[in-house]
C-alpha cells in the first residue's frame, strides 16, 4: 500500500486526477461550444443535445463494464486502453464535417471514458490504505470536480481564440501527459478471480440507454412510428439487461449489491445532486449565451466561483466526513445544491451577474464540496475490496446517467427552444431550476435516511473505516445509533 504524503503517492493521485479530468472536462467544456457548434454545422437543439447525450450514453452503458474489465484484467493496463481510445476519438471530434460525425465520434470518446473514470478511482482503492483513502478520494474528487467546473470557461476562452474544435484538440496534450506518468508511477492491480466478460449486458444497456435517449430527444418534436418503436425497444433493452444481470453467473452489474442500502442510497443521492450539476451547466452557459448575450469566455467564466470552491474545500469535505461521518455531509450539501439552483433561477435579461449568476455559483459550489467526496468514499465502503472497480463503475455511471435525463427530459419538459424571446427563454429555464432544486434536496432526503453515520469512522471493534460490515449483530448498533 501507499502512504499518504509520500512522492509515490502525489504520481498515483496525479494520474488518476488527469486521466478521469478529461473525461469530467468533455462533460460541460463542450456545454459553452453548442452554439457555435450548431451555428458551423447548422443543427439543431435536437441536434446539440445528441451532442452531449451520445457521449453521455456510452460513457454511462461502458462503466459498468470498465470497472468490471479492471478488476479482472489489471486497473492499469484498462485505464491505458481508455487513454488510448479517448484520445483517437478527440481528434476526430476535432476534425468532424458534420453533426452526424461528431455525434458518433462523441460516443467513441465516451467509451474511453468509461475505461478511464471507475478505473482512475479503482487505482487509488486498491493503492492507498484504508487511513489514507478517504484523503486520497477526497483530493480525487476535489480536483477532478474541478476538470468539470473548468470546463465551460476553459471552453469559451478556445473557442474565442481560434474554434470549438480546439476544444477537443486540447485532450491530446493532457493525455499524453498522463499515459507518460501511469506507465512509470502507477502500481497494476487486479482482484484475485478472473471471470468471463459480460458482454450481452453491457450491449442491452447501451442500445436500450440509445433508444431511451431517441425517444426522448426527438418524441416532443412529434410522436412517429420511429419515435414509438424506439421507445417499446428501450424499455424492452433495459428490462432484458436487468433479468440478464439477475441470472448471469458473472454479471457486469450485481444486482446483490442493491441490497445494501447505505450502497443504494448513495447511489440514489449521486443521481439527484448529479442531475441538478448537468442541468446547471448545460442550461445556464446556454441561457447566458443565447438570451443575455454573453461572450463564450464570459458565459464559461461566470462559474468559475463553483471550480474555486470546489478545489478549497473538497478535500476538508472528505477530512470532515471522516471525523464526523458522511450523513450529514451528505443530507446539508445536496441541500446547499438546491438553493444554488434556486438562485440560478433569479437570472434574467438585464440583471447584474454579481447579484444573479455569481452568488448562485459560489452556493452551488459550496454544495458540491460538501457532498462529492462522502458520497464517493461511502460507495466504496460499502462494496467488498476486489468489488471496488465494480462499486466506482455503479456510482461514475449513476452520475453520467443523472446528466444524461437531465439534457434528455428537461429542455423538452419546460418548452426550452432557440426561437423564443429572451424573456420567455430565461423563465423556461428557470422552471428548470426549480424542478432541479427539488430533485437535488430529494437527493439529501435520501442520504439522511439511507446512510449510516459510522460508515467512514471506525467502531470500537476496529472496522476498517472502507470495509463493509459483515458481522451482522455489529452492522444492526451501528444503524441504531445513527
Amino acid at each position: 500500500m501507499i502512504a499518504w504524503g509520500t512522492a509515490k503517492a502525489r504520481w498515483v493521485v496525479a494520474a488518476t486526477v488527469l486521466g478521469s479530468g478529461i473525461a469530467f472536462l468533455d462533460g460541460t467544456v463542450v456545454n459553452v461550444a453548442l452554439p457555435a457548434i450548431g451555428k458551423d454545422l447548422h443543427t439543431d437543439v435536437a441536434g446539440l443535445q445528441w451532442t452531449l447525450d451520445s457521449y453521455l450514453v456510452t460513457l454511462t452503458a461502458f462503466l459498468l463494464l470498465g470497472g468490471a474489465l479492471g478488476d479482472r484484467l489489471g486497473r492499469k493496463r484498462v485505464f491505458m486502453w481508455g487513454l488510448v481510445g479517448f484520445t483517437a476519438a478527440s481528434v476526430a471530434c476535432a476534425v468532424a464535417p458534420n453533426v452526424v460525425t461528431l455525434v458518433i465520434a462523441r460516443a467513441v470518446q465516451g467509451a474511453g471514458g468509461a475505461l478511464l473514470v471507475p478505473g482512475s478511482l479503482a487505482i487509488l482503492a486498491s493503492s492507498f490504505s484504508d487511513t489514507d483513502r478517504p484523503r486520497a478520494v477526497g483530493a480525487w474528487s476535489g480536483l477532478g470536480g474541478v476538470a468539470s467546473a473548468i470546463g465551460p470557461f476553459l471552453g469559451g476562452w478556445l473557442i474565442e481564440v481560434w474554434s470549438w474544435r480546439l476544444v477537443f484538440i486540447i485532450n491530446v496534450p493532457f493525455a499524453l501527459v498522463t499515459m507518460a506518468i501511469t506507465s512509470k508511477h502507477v502500481p497494476e492491480s487486479k482482484s484475485g478471480e478472473a471471470e468471463p466478460i459480460d458482454v450481452t449486458g453491457a450491449v442491452l444497456a447501451s442500445a436500450g440507454l440509445a433508444a431511451a435517449c431517441y425517444a426522448l430527444i426527438e418524441g416532443p418534436s412529434g410522436m412517429n412510428a420511429a419515435v414509438v418503436i424506439t421507445a417499446i425497444l428501450a424499455v424492452v433493452m433495459i428490462t432484458a439487461f436487468f433479468v440478464v444481470e439477475a441470472r448471469s453467473t458473472h454479471p457486469m452489474l450485481p444486482l446483490g449489491l442493491f441490497k445494501n442500502r447505505q450502497f443504494s442510497g448513495a447511489n440514489a443521492t449521486t443521481l439527484a445532486v448529479y442531475g441538478a450539476l448537468s442541468a446547471a451547466f448545460f442550461l445556464v452557459v446556454f441561457e447566458l449565451q443565447v438570451a443575455l448575450g454573453y461572450s463564450p469566455i464570459a458565459a464559461g467564466a461566470s462559474l468559475l466561483p463553483v471550480t474555486v470552491m470546489t478545489l478549497l474545500l473538497s478535500e476538508r469535505g472528505g477530512e470532515l466526513a471522516q471525523r464526523i461521518g458522511p450523513r450529514i455531509p451528505m443530507t446539508v450539501g445536496p441541500m446547499i445544491v438546491a438553493v444554488g439552483m434556486l438562485l440560478f433561477a433569479r437570472i434574467h435579461p438585464g440583471a447584474s451577474y454579481w447579484t444573479t449568476a455569481f452568488p448562485a455559483a459560489v452556493v452551488f459550489g459550496l454544495g458540491l464540496a460538501c457532498t462529492v467526496a462522502p458520497l464517493t468514499a461511502t460507495v466504496l465502503a460499502a462494496v467488498q475490496p476486489d468489488e471496488v472497480g465494480i462499486g466506482s463503475g455503479v456510482n461514475n455511471a449513476a452520475a453520467r446517467l443523472a446528466g444524461l435525463l437531465a439534457i434528455a427530459i428537461l429542455p423538452a419538459a419546460v418548452g426550452i427552444d432557440t426561437s423564443l424571446s429572451p424573456t420567455s427563454f430565461t423563465d423556461h429555464v428557470a422552471t428548470a431550476m426549480y424542478i432541479s432544486a427539488a430533485v437535488a434536496a430529494l437527493g439529501g432526503l435520501i442520504a439522511f435516511f439511507t446512510v449510516r453515520t459510522q460508515a467512514l469512522v471506525r467502531s470500537t471493534t476496529a472496522v476498517s473505516v472502507l470495509q463493509p460490515c459483515n458481522d451482522p449483530c455489529l452492522a444492526e448498533r451501528e444503524e441504531k445509533a445513527s
